[in-house]
């Protein structure tokens, strides 16, 4: 039996690098894409203006980056495993 929060909030799986950073944030970005598409539903069937629209999915897309900058996302590129910089 399918779990209807597993049908309405469906994640996929991750494939990635596995970190506890990474996996969160994939987490944080599939839930942005998710209510995007939500919110552009919304505005294409009439239900809400493009404004609304516009400034929900600015607002998601604040969150989304201060997840990234709260995870430190991004940073120290040049780090391999072991903490060492690469050459």
């Amino acid at each position: 039996m399918v779990n209807k929060d597993d049908f309405i909030y469906p994640q996929g799986r991750y494939y990635g690098q596995v970190k506890p950073e990474n996996l969160v944030f994939n987490s944080n970005l599939q839930e942005f894409a998710n209510k995007v598409s939500y919110v552009c539903s919304l505005e294409t069937g009439g239900k809400i203006p493009p404004e609304d629209a516009y400034e929900q999915i600015k607002a998601l897309w604040k969150q989304l980056k201060q997840s990234k900058k709260q995870l430190r996302i991004g940073e120290n590129l040049f780090r391999d495993e072991g903490g060492e910089a690469e050459e």
